[in-house]
């Protein structure tokens, strides 16, 4: 069976990539998931408000005795241990790619244009083989329209794919008013992948304490849905590749991911709860199925049910909520 697939211009062996997360900051799990069969990792995301606060430590330790007399013992800036500005996510990157052979994805999760943009070309340097950006702008102002928000979006990601040449995805969210019109807008922009879909992850209230806490929860397989029917619309309609993320457990999950139209199907909660062999899990599911439906690649079922290849559109459309309400027993 070939599962070979390209997303993002890299040649990958299978469709099976382990998204953004905790287990990716160990160089050790990165190993396991390729020996595991992963396709390629995306690593763990850079946050904007971690290379600000370096920044700003940075700032601190070498300004702390700016006005002190030249002959203080203690004019230097005292000895301190931090990282500069992301630099332990870039040597993260160089270790990576010289302790494995898949393709490495670097993730940048920012909420603002500015200068942590700039480590979009650092990853790249550092040996990324592509970038998913993870833009994360939450409106609660009153005066900030969608138009606004998505325009923001969208000089982000110019500004990113001025600095580099390495391919770049956007990881989107599905709270968009038109989740079509911006990826349109974002395809014409020139990323070369989409990611369907990143979970906010929502807070807590403690009431004991009255403090807000965070609260992570995994997705289940139901989660696989909503990425599920907007991969299937955008299809054939955007030239970037697409990614479907969200509640992958199974060989069954990923291969209706592929049937709609995905690329590859990035995996974390399913590995979070059972373990990074469960890729080969999957992979032999995938191998197996495909052997039993007589299917000899990926290529010939992606898209077969995507929302421009099935006999009545209107399944992934509104003219189904009604026939879905009333089928319920």
């Amino acid at each position: 069976m070939d599962l070979s697939t390209n997303y993002l211009g890299l040649n990958l062996k299978n469709p099976i990539v382990p998204s953004a997360g905790p287990l990716s900051q160990k160089i050790e799990n990165i190993k396991a998931m390729e020996d595991a069969g992963a396709a390629a990792v995306v690593l763990f995301s850079l946050f904007e408000e971690e290379i600000e606060h370096e920044d700003s430590e940075l700032n601190h330790y070498t300004h702390a005795n700016t006005d002190a007399f030249p002959e203080a013992q203690s004019f230097f800036p005292q000895s301190f241990d931090i990282k500069i500005g992301g630099e332990e996510y870039l040597n993260h990157i160089r270790k990576t790619k010289e302790s494995v052979s898949i393709p490495i994805i670097a993730s940048l999760n920012g909420k603002s244009q500015g200068g942590w943009i700039d480590y979009a070309k650092k990853m790249e340097q550092a040996g990324a083989d592509a970038l998913e950006l993870n833009i994360y702008l939450l409106a609660t102002e009153f005066n900030r329209t969608c138009v606004t928000i998505e325009n923001e979006y969208i000089e982000i990601v110019k500004d990113v794919l001025s600095n580099v040449n390495i391919p770049v995805a956007v990881k989107l969210h599905p709270f968009f008013t038109s989740i079509s019109n911006l990826a349109h807008k974002l395809d014409v922009a020139g990323v070369k992948g989409l990611v369907l879909f990143n979970r906010f992850y929502q807070p807590d209230i403690d009431l004991e304490k009255l403090e807000v806490v965070p609260n992570v929860l995994l997705s289940s397989p139901m989660d696989l849905r909503l990425p599920l029917r907007w991969t299937a619309i955008l299809y054939g309609k955007v030239k970037a590749d697409i990614a479907a993320t969200s509640g992958i457990y199974t060989a069954e999950d990923a291969l209706k991911m592929i049937m709609a139209g995905a690329k590859v199907t990035q995996v974390l909660s399913s590995i979070l709860q059972n373990g990074i062999p469960h890729i080969s899990k999957i992979l032999s599911g995938i191998n197996s199925w495909m052997e039993k439906h007589e299917y000899d690649s990926l290529n010939t079922m992606r898209g077969s049910m995507s929302y421009k290849n099935i006999a009545d559109p209107a399944q992934f459309e509104r003219a189904n909520y009604m026939k879905v309400l009333h089928s319920y027993k």
